[in-house]
C-alpha cells in the first residue's frame, strides 16, 4: 500500500509563496490511521503560533470507521513541531502585514507524518488572473510543440 501525498492546492493559487518549512506533527493513533487512508484535508488549514510553540487549525481529519467511541475530534489544534529557532523564524514573519503560514503539503517520511509550512502572502486578484495567463500559455506552447513532433 502506498503512503499518501495530500496537497493543499488552493495555497499556491491564493497566496505567494515566500519560505517553507518542514516540520513534524503530533497526532493520535485515529488520527494517523485515517491519514493513512488519504482522510485528510488542509484546504482550510492555516498555523499560528501560540505561547512560543506552532500549532496547525482547522485542519480536516476524518474520523477512522473502526475506532467506535475511541475516535478524535475532526478539527481540533494539532501542534506542529519544529527547532525554537524556526518558530521565532516563523512568529517574526506572520508578524509583518499580510503574511501567514499555509500547510501546503503532508506526507510520510519514513514512518513520520510531515507537514511542508510556507510563509504566505496573500495574492490580489489580477496576480490570480496574471498566473492563470501564464499557466494558460504554457500549456498552449506545450500542445504546439507536441504538433510539430509529430
Amino acid at each position: 500500500m502506498s503512503l499518501p501525498v495530500i496537497e493543499n492546492r488552493r495555497a499556491r493559487h491564493d497566496y505567494h509563496i515566500l519560505e517553507t518549512y518542514e516540520t513534524g506533527i503530533v497526532l493520535k493513533g485515529t488520527e494517523i490511521k485515517s491519514i493513512r487512508m488519504g482522510k485528510l484535508s488542509l484546504a482550510e488549514a492555516f498555523a499560528i503560533v501560540r505561547n512560543g510553540e506552532l500549532f496547525l487549525v482547522n485542519a480536516h481529519i476524518d474520523e477512522y470507521v473502526k475506532a467506535a467511541h475511541f475516535n478524535h475530534a475532526v478539527r481540533r489544534e494539532r501542534k506542529l513541531l519544529a527547532h525554537t529557532k524556526e518558530i521565532r523564524e516563523l512568529d517574526e514573519a506572520t508578524s509583518r502585514q499580510g503574511h501567514t503560514l499555509v500547510p501546503l503539503k503532508a506526507y510520510f517520511k519514513g514512518d513520520n507524518l510531515k507537514v511542508l509550512i510556507g510563509v504566505g502572502k496573500g495574492k490580489a486578484a489580477h496576480d490570480k488572473r496574471a498566473d492563470k495567463s501564464k499557466q494558460e500559455a504554457k500549456i498552449e506552447i506545450a500542445r504546439a510543440m507536441r504538433a510539430r513532433n509529430r
